[in-house]
């Protein structure tokens, strides 16, 4: 009868002894940013994102007409609205069907010009903007949840080896110095920004109540 006492004594203080620390399992490693980039080729009027350098949608868009050409760069997406208001020569417009600029807006880094929708779906896969990026309304508002502010966004002017790639099509010969492009040099001169301009549309967060002045006239 001892000896189970003793036993029974024995594993109750063997249990109730601190056990050595365990080691700590050392926290998963972040997962790597995804390196996201928007090409859009002004000439093909067409789109890809790519994510780590895949292709991960391709999308036809509407660019900038000869007389108001779209950016020619690299740059970023500065700021994502959802659902804008649109006001121009004193007429404010909601979000709906009737509003110019869709229900998405990207705005880039070149100062007035962005990816957003239209109002006018027969101008996707033309030139017919005033220099920014036009998409229908599906494919606009995919797009809008697979990007982030600061995301790269590269516009090509002359087809070149990496649009070929993405878009299929022969590569141009390099085009002439003169011959007539908006720049970023021109594109990103710094314009102040104008709430009650009458010449100009502007794009409204009806969250945030921010405006910013669109240089196409939509």
């Amino acid at each position: 009868m001892f000896s189970k006492m003793a036993t029974a004594a024995a594993a109750a203080l063997v249990m109730a002894l601190p056990t050595p620390a365990q080691k700590p399992v050392a926290p998963a490693d972040p997962q790597p940013a995804v390196k996201r980039v928007i090409v859009v080729s002004l000439q093909d009027r067409k789109l890809a994102l790519l994510e780590d350098g895949q292709v991960r949608k391709v999308y036809t868009v509407a660019v900038g007409k000869p007389s108001t050409p779209s950016p020619v760069g690299t740059f970023t997406i500065e700021r994502r609205v959802a659902n804008p208001v649109y006001h121009h020569n004193g007429k404010t417009i909601q979000p709906g069907p009737g509003n110019p600029v869709g229900t998405r807006w990207m705005g880039l880094s070149v100062h007035g010009y962005g990816i957003h929708g239209t109002n006018e779906p027969r101008s996707i896969g033309k030139a017919a903007s005033h220099g920014c990026i036009r998409m229908s309304q599906a494919d606009l508002e995919e797009l809008f949840d697979l990007v982030s502010a600061g995301d790269t966004v590269e516009l090509v002017g002359q087809r070149n080896e990496e649009t070929a790639q993405l878009f299929g099509g022969a590569v141009n010969p390099a085009a002439p110095a003169a011959a007539p492009a908006l720049t970023l040099a021109t594109a990103a001169a710094p314009e102040p920004v104008r709430s009650n301009a009458t010449d100009k549309p502007v794009v409204t967060d009806q969250a945030a109540a921010t405006a910013l002045v669109l240089a196409e006239m939509l």
